[in-house]
């Protein structure tokens, strides 16, 4: 009996691994792929990066569908579904929630309508994409293993869901649900004038603005704008559980690197583009490298493409190399709506009140009932919400629009010279992102790539009526009136998510949360020290794991840690010794770095929580200060100026408070012994697939797990348990073959392949791999079906 029991085991597992098998990609061969006009060939490397070989733009849009579907379809069919609100559908009811709140912006329709008005061009490199995703699908010998696994079949791609696809990196980079506006409209709301000024301010001192200089710093309010010592109710802050640093820190606020010497600045004289795009990190990677070479247009690029999308994302095409970072503009409004008091079924317009818009969306459940969704919209967005009044709150993103999303990146491929690239980049449709540009003739620039929304009549930083009709948008942006900026004086540019312009430049942009400039700062000054730049001298600023910002935060917590704070308490004498041998880097063995981060951590959010809470007499108490990016200027002021009238009445002197940091920082280690309290033991490297969230037994067999890694939120080498650098490369353009580009993960989407993992390590050890593929391992031909 058991022996027939284990054969049977042994059968069921042999069947599965030949299903299994059976959905490897084709990588080898000729296969016939209809619509073609020429024949294609894919030559892949040893990590499996191919090189697309095609006579025509179309034909090699068409092989790139071919790949994507045969390598990353799953992932692909995530990004359409959960941009779109369809994920319960394949996943059953755990993802209904998640549901609900992508389906509320129903994009599945704007990607309809982004594709309809589309140019003819465009539309056809779609239609051809769509078509060779369809066929790549079609010529695995069995469906995906992923939907083996989940018992389902894969449904056909179609042009909208490219679009789809870029609403995905939409909901990734922007704040969809207006989070930092309603928090600073509440501030603004409950707190005296002086007071808001101090706690949101624009900027700091840790500004590196491209154009432009730093922002002072707000004086500390007086007494008799916010008093905390005088007996009030609500005053007296105390945090219930200490909160640790690394798990509060929403990804939304860490963010990408770029930047670019000029030829005039470089050992080779020649310009040199830096790249690397912090993002979630899963297995597989967000990106999926590729060389594309159209014989009749003479293009030859290479760089990372987005599976969904038939275009280079990020790249090189031997004239023009490009990089992108999240902008952090203002491309999210809230707008507060005026209900009619006699029906408030109805909302004041500038056209006299109308009523809500009803729409009713059905969310399919796998193997669960249907869930009906019924949304309130607007002339201007749908109702997300209400504010700390009870008022509703709808919502003006610019991802709703039709206009702002497309496939004209792929003009970036035919650029020139910088020139192009810049004047190219206001008519792209993607997230708005700082695009950083250098090109062979030596020249470097920056601008912003997508569209910008021209505003009228309002500060766009809080929600806003705009029932009067003096408030709101009027149109997009003409490209003339962007921000931009070529060859500046000092052969430098460098963007890392922070402030990039003042002025009417920057009301333009807006801010949509602007990180703070400790890391664009580092990397402004690490760039001006070099005299002649090289290639390694980027990798090198890349790997930099060095947290300066927190220097002045080790010195304040010495000197708290006085002879007198640490007398009969060890564990603050060894919280000292770590401070005093922290060496500024963010290394996985570093107990200093980890207590003084936390040290800072507790303090941001207990000294500016209270003062909130005392200005505001308690009316407001959800104030995440990790979102507003600038807090770090009214927090330093106060840690170091210790006004009595900003002491928080628990107690008796900025000293005690300080200290009681100190101790909330020693309780995050209170399952450790303070040695064993590293920053590598809190922030180890776990990089998931998708299908170990519901099935966590797969997770050994799907994921990729590494020992953690050096790196921190304020050095340029940011690192999280699965947040971190989705890719680093540096290249002049027209010397591709000496530049390097790695990323986490590997080209492969199936565990499976050879390619699942390879060059992983290279990305986590810091070790440049080729920007151009490598030699030829296999060779797949795609040729048009009548050929022989």
């Amino acid at each position: 009996m058991l022996i027939g029991i284990a054969v049977l085991l042994v059968a069921i597992v042999v069947v599965v691994i030949v299903a299994l098998r059976a959905s490897l990609p084709v990588l080898e061969g000729r296969r016939a792929l209809a619509g073609l006009t020429a024949p294609v060939a894919i030559l892949r490397d040893s990590l499996g990066v191919p090189t697309v070989r095609g006579r025509t733009r179309l034909d090699v849009a068409r092989a790139t569908g071919f790949l994507h579907a045969q390598d990353r379809f799953f992932q692909m069919d995530l990004l359409r579904r959960d941009a779109a609100g369809e994920l319960a559908a394949l996943v059953g009811v755990k993802a209904v929630e998640r549901d609900r709140q992508r389906r509320l912006h129903r994009l599945r329709a704007v990607a309809a309508r982004a594709v309809e008005q589309a140019g003819e061009q465009e539309r056809a490199v779609l239609n051809n994409y769509s078509e060779g995703v369809n066929a790549g699908l079609s010529a695995l010998a069995a469906r995906p293993f992923e939907y083996f696994l989940l018992r389902a079949t894969p449904e056909p791609w179609r042009p909208e869901d490219t679009m789809l696809a870029i609403f995905a990196m939409y909901f990734q980079l922007h704040d969809e649900t207006g989070i930092l506006e309603t928090q600073l409209g509440t501030l603004r709301d409950v707190l005296p004038g002086p007071v808001f000024e101090f706690l949101a301010p624009a900027g700091t001192e840790w500004d590196a603005p491209l154009i432009g200089p730093s922002f002072p710093q707000a004086p500390v309010p007086e007494p008799e704008s916010c008093d905390l010592r005088n007996g009030r109710p609500g005053t007296s802050v105390i945090v219930p559980e200490h909160r640790l640093a690394w798990d509060e820190e929403p990804e939304l606020i860490i963010g990408s690197n770029n930047w670019a010497v000029a030829g005039t600045d470089t050992a080779s004289r020649d310009a040199i583009l830096a790249n690397d795009m912090h993002l979630g990190l899963r297995v597989p990677n967000v990106w999926y490298r590729m060389r594309l070479v159209v014989e009749d247009q003479d293009i030859d690029v290479t760089g990372a493409t987005l599976p969904g999308a038939p275009v280079i994302v990020i790249g090189s095409n031997g004239h023009v190399a490009w990089g992108f970072t999240n902008s952090r503009g203002d491309w999210v409004d809230l707008i507060i709506l005026e209900l009619d008091q006699e029906n408030p079924n109805r909302y004041r317009t500038p056209q006299g009140y109308l009523s809500f818009e009803i729409q009713t969306e059905i969310i399919k459940v796998k193997a669960g009932e249907k869930v009906e969704l019924r949304i309130q919209s607007t002339i201007w967005g749908p109702v997300i919400a209400k504010d700390h009044r009870g008022r509703l709150i709808a919502l003006r993103w610019m991802a709703h629009e039709p206009e702002a999303t497309n496939v004209r990146l792929i003009e970036l491929e035919s650029a020139r010279n910088v020139h192009d690239a810049v004047q190219v980049a206001h008519r792209i449709g993607v997230p708005p992102q700082n695009l950083v540009v250098a090109d062979a003739d030596g020249n470097i620039a920056w601008t912003i790539i997508g569209r910008i929304p021209r505003r009228k009549g309002y500060d766009s930083r809080y929600p806003t009526s705009w029932a009067n009709g003096d408030a709101g948008w009027i149109g997009w942006l003409p490209g003339e009136d962007y921000p931009s900026l070529v060859n500046p004086p000092s052969g430098r540019i460098w963007t890392a998510n922070a402030r990039t312009v003042d002025g009417p430049s920057l009301d333009r942009v807006g801010d949509g949360g602007y990180a703070l400039g400790a890391r664009a700062k580092q990397i402004r000054d690490r760039l001006m020290a070099i005299e002649r730049a090289t290639i390694p001298n980027m990798m090198a600023i890349q790997l930099d794991d060095r947290s300066l910002f927190l220097d002045r935060w080790r010195r304040l917590l010495l000197d708290v840690l006085t002879p007198e704070a640490i007398a009969g308490n060890s564990e603050r004498g060894e919280l000292r010794r770590h401070a005093e041998a922290w060496n500024g880097h963010a290394s996985v063995d570093s107990v200093g770095y980890r207590m003084i981060r936390e040290f800072r951590f507790q303090l941001l959010h207990e000294v500016l929580t209270a003062i909130v809470e005392g200005c505001s007499y308690g009316a407001s108490s959800a104030i995440n200060f990790e979102r507003l990016q600038q807090s770090e200027g009214p927090l330093w002021a106060l840690v170091t100026t210790r006004p009595p009238h900003l002491l928080n009445q628990r107690y008796e002197s900025w000293q005690q408070q300080l200290l009681a940091g100190a101790d909330r920082a020693l309780e995050s280690c209170a399952n450790l012994s303070l040695d064993e309290c590293t920053w590598g033991a809190a922030n180890p490297v776990d990089i998931v697939h998708p299908l170990s969230h519901a099935v966590p037994i797969l997770g050994r067999w799907l994921d990729v797990h590494h020992d953690p890694l050096p790196g921190g939120k304020f050095a340029p080498r940011v690192q999280k348990k699965a947040h971190g650098a989705s890719e680093r490369f540096a290249v002049s353009p027209g010397k591709e073959a000496e530049g390097y580009f790695h990323m986490p993960g590997g080209q492969g989407g199936h565990p499976l392949s050879s390619f699942y993992r390879a060059g992983h390590d290279a990305w986590a050890n810091g070790e440049p791999l080729p920007f151009l593929p490598g030699e030829t391992v296999y060779e797949l031909v795609l040729h048009p079906s009548s050929s022989r």
